[in-house]
Formats: structure tokens, sequence, C-alpha cells
């Protein structure tokens, strides 16, 4: 593997922190456990700079024109393609996944760039509504920004997660103040970087770096809106504060995703498809899927198509494009992958792939893993394993499957492989924000006009397309009366003005145009 970030780029980026403590604690690669950087940690005191130095500026920055802050989006998109090199190495050194699966996260950021970039003047644009008395009455309605937005951004991608759910906050005229994840602070600074070589000011968007329970909490209590990616238990913690203060919130949290694969599937391509479903990122990838639903008519040929190309799978540490799978991020991930395939193991399970760490590679390594017979007594039966491992069971009916899919507390992802016409009438019957048709995860999570979040406990909210941009809106209403008050004039009594009113509204009643 190449050689990590040097010292000096390193304390290039972390001079963007906002830190004033002299504190600094040692970041390093899951590749091989080498150190990568010396990140400032901040202050309570420097949050609460940050916030105030947010509230100082975002009546300016909100007053910016729309075609200003697109232009600035659109710049953003080219220099995130220019500067992916750099981007994809960071990610791949603080996250430890392959090359391919790095430049995932430089594709969907340059989208979401350009789709806000182009689409923002649709979006900040006001809307006419009919009004209580038609040509009396005007409406419109404004989509106002909140103000400062808080992101508490996750390790497992990034780059996109970094900036992605900030970029539609800033677009809006709201103003950031961010807490990256503590192992992969360098690439959501190399993001800041080129966010503000595109124009934007330093101070509508901030970094600070320290523990989630000390700088994630103090971000919680001060923003006017929250958004978090992580674990349901931490979601539910912020989800509780922001109820306290009566702001709003978007969180994604986990999941325990499922797939099915219909009778009339095409084998070898589910077989394919699911590869990447589950292994993408070593697993670590909050729509990864972790349960293989395979009807007893192809069940078989799927099993044994679909072990093949697992057991062919490439790991290693590399920054080149010739790896299939990466590293676990953590000696906590590997904990949990080796606890679940063992627990499995002892309740019945069969190993059909994989199975173990490999240490040989790396610290923090463990293949590609496919069980068979897992039972409902196994731990990762129905908790979130977060790594590359995947059950296989069977079913026979559909009603059977969509029960089976269904089964849990989680509802963020699922995927349907087999005929279209068949998988799309399933869809709606599966209880997950985002449903892909003969695709693991991509084309909903690619498809940045698309919204994607989870039901149930795996969040609230939507990240992408319109709604992720109006939830750092506010709606507000104005409405304009004229020749006349909506309570009626003065000369006329209540009595007789109310029948005229119910006189027009049956006039009205058949003559208004259906919108």
């Amino acid at each position: 593997m190449d050689a990590p970030v040097s010292a000096a780029r390193a304390a290039e980026l972390t001079a963007l922190i906002r830190s004033t403590t002299g504190e600094f604690r040692t970041t390093s690669t899951p590749f091989t456990g080498e150190a990568l950087a010396e990140v400032p940690v901040s202050s309570l005191g420097d949050v609460d700079e940050a916030f105030d130095t947010a509230r100082a500026i975002q009546p300016r920055w909100a007053s910016t024109s729309v075609r200003d802050r697109a232009g600035m989006l659109l710049r953003l998109h080219d220099l995130v393609l220019a500067h992916q090199g750099e981007l994809m190495d960071l990610i791949q050194l603080e996250s430890g996944k392959t090359r391919k699966h790095a430049y995932d996260e430089v594709l969907h950021l340059a989208l979401t760039a350009r789709y806000y970039g182009r689409r923002l003047r649709h979006l900040a644009g006001s809307r006419r509504g009919v009004g209580v008395f038609p040509f009396i009455t005007q409406i419109t309605v404004h989509h106002v920004p909140k103000g400062v937005v808080g992101i508490i951004s996750p390790w497992n991608y990034p780059l996109t997660m970094a900036l992605a759910d900030g970029l539609p906050a800033i677009a809006a005229g709201n103003v950031v103040v961010q807490k990256p994840d503590s192992q992969s602070p360098l690439t959501a600074l190399a993001a800041l970087e080129l966010l503000r070589k595109a124009g934007v000011p330093a101070d509508v968007w901030q970094m600070v770096s320290g523990a989630g329970s000390v700088v994630g909490t103090a971000i919680v209590q001060q923003a006017d809106y929250i958004c978090f990616t992580g674990s349901t238990a931490t979601g539910t913690g912020i989800a509780k504060l922001a109820a306290e203060r009566l702001v709003g919130y978007s969180l994604e949290l986990g999941g325990k995703n499922p797939m099915i694969v219909l009778p009339g599937a095409d084998v070898e391509k589910a077989a394919e498809g699911a590869v990447g479903a589950c292994f993408s990122s070593a697993g670590q990838l909050c729509v990864s899927i972790e349960r293989l639903y395979v009807h007893d008519s192809v069940y078989d040929d799927f099993r044994d198509a679909f072990v093949r190309r697992v057991a062919a799978m490439s790991l290693g540490a590399s920054l080149d494009w010739d790896v299939d799978m990466g590293s676990l991020v953590s000696a906590s991930q590997l904990e949990t992958v080796t606890k679940h395939v063992a627990d499995a193991v002892a309740n019945g399970a069969t190993v059909l792939a994989g199975g173990s760490a490999r240490p040989d590679l790396g610290p923090y390594f463990f293949e590609p893993t496919v069980l068979e017979d897992v039972t409902a007594a196994a731990e990762c039966f129905a908790e979130e394993t977060f790594g590359p491992l995947v059950s296989l069971y069977r079913y026979s009916s559909l009603d059977e499957a969509v029960a089976l899919a269904n089964e849990g507390e989680y509802g963020l992802n699922a995927s349907i492989f087999g005929p279209v016409r068949l998988a799309r009438g399933l869809a709606p019957r599966i209880k997950a924000g985002t449903v892909n048709v003969n695709e693991g995860f991509g084309a909903t999570f690619g498809s940045v006009d698309a919204p994607m979040g989870g039901m149930r406990t795996s969040g609230t909210g939507r990240r992408q397309g319109e709604e992720g941009y109006y939830r750092y809106t506010e709606t507000q209403s104005v409405g304009v009366q004229r020749l006349l008050p909506v309570a009626g004039p003065a000369a006329i009594p209540a009595k007789p003005y109310a029948a005229i009113l119910t006189f027009l509204l049956r006039v009205l009643r058949r003559t208004t145009v259906r919108r």
C-alpha cells in the first residue's frame, strides 16, 4: 500500500477545524493500523463560537442570490471530479474500503452538487396558492431557511455523507456547523476545502471535532435543525434532545435489509447483484443487504452461483482498482462480525463461504461470509451486523417472502430480483423507505431526485430530492386580502353574509376546476 497522508497535508486540512484547546488525538488507517494524522479537539467554547459566528453570517448568506448559490454548487461538482484522486485516497485510508467503492462516493457527491445546483431556482421559488375568495384573496407560499443546521456525519461514507446532506441546507440559505466522525475527519475536511474553493464563504460551513457525547451533544443543543446518520440507539437520543427544544431533525439509522429473489429470476444476474448489495464497503453500509430470501424453485441454483462468486472475491489493502473488498474500520466492527458468525454457528448455522478473520491482510480484515440455516436464536438473525455477513433463507410463496422481509423493527432498504412487473407489484408491500428492483441499493441511492430514508426504527425524514431540500426550510404562507375582509363588510349582518357565502360555495363547487 502507498504511504499515508503526509504530515504537511494532514496539518493543512486539520487547520480547518475550529479548535482552541491545544489538544490532539491520533487517527489511524484500518488497512494497517498506522497513524494518519494528529487531529485538533474542539472545546464546548469552540462549539459556542461556531454557532455565534454562524448566526451572525446566516442572514447575509440567505440574501445571496439563488444564481450565485447555484453557481457555487456547480463549481463544487467540477472540483470534486478534478480532485477525485486525493479524495479517493483519503476515503480509503480512513475507512478501509476499496477504490471502486470510494469512487461511489465521488460520484454521489458530484451528482448531488449538480442536482441542487440545477434545481435550485425551482426549489427556492415561491408558489402561488388558491385564496379563500378567488381574485380577492391572494396566497403566496415561501420556503424560508431554518437558520443554523447541525450535521453529525458517519465514518462509513466519509465524503458523501460529510457534504451531500449539507448541500441542500446551504442552497436553501442555511449555514452549517458539522462534526465529522472521529475516524474520518480528513476526508470531510478535504471536501470542505473544495467547498470553499467553489466560493462558499468560510463561516457558512464550519467544522468542529471531538467526542460525539460531548461535541455532538453540544451541536444538538444549539442547532435549529439536526441531520444525523448513525445507529438507531444514538439517533433515538438525539431525537429526545431535539424534541425538548421543539426543533426538527432527520435521522438515517440502522437497517437489517432484505433481498427477495423471485421465481423466474435470472439466477446468475441475481447472484452478481447480491455480491455488490451485500459486500460493498465490506458491508459497512446502512442500506447493505444482510438477509437473502430465495424462492424454493431457484434456491439451490442461486445459492451455488452466489457462493461461487463470494468465494472468488479478492481482499486487500490497496489504493489500486484491483481489489473486490477492503477492511472493516475498527476492532469493534471486527469483534461484532466475529461474534455474530460464531454465535450463528453455535446455534446451528452452516458457513457456506468465508467465516474467518484475515489478520494476514491487516488488523481488521474479515472474509465475505455467507451463512445458511440461521435460526431465530442467533444474534445475527435480527440484529444489524454492519459487516460482510449475509444469511440465506428459503421461502415458498410471495406472501411468505413479504412477511419475512417485513420482520423486525427496521425499514431502511430492500431489494427484489426477478421479473420486473412482479417485483414492482410487490415493492409497495415492503416496509422500507427504498426498494430496488434488480439492484441492491444503487438505483435509489444514486438517483438524487429520489428521496431516501427509513421507516420504523430506521429513521425519519428524507435526504435527496425535493424533500431533502425542503426539510431545511420553514413553510411560510402570506395572504393578501383585497376589496373586503374575509369576515365580510361591516354593513352586512352576520346571518345574511353567511347565506351569501353558502350560496357562493355551492356555485364554486360546480365551477371550480380540479387541480
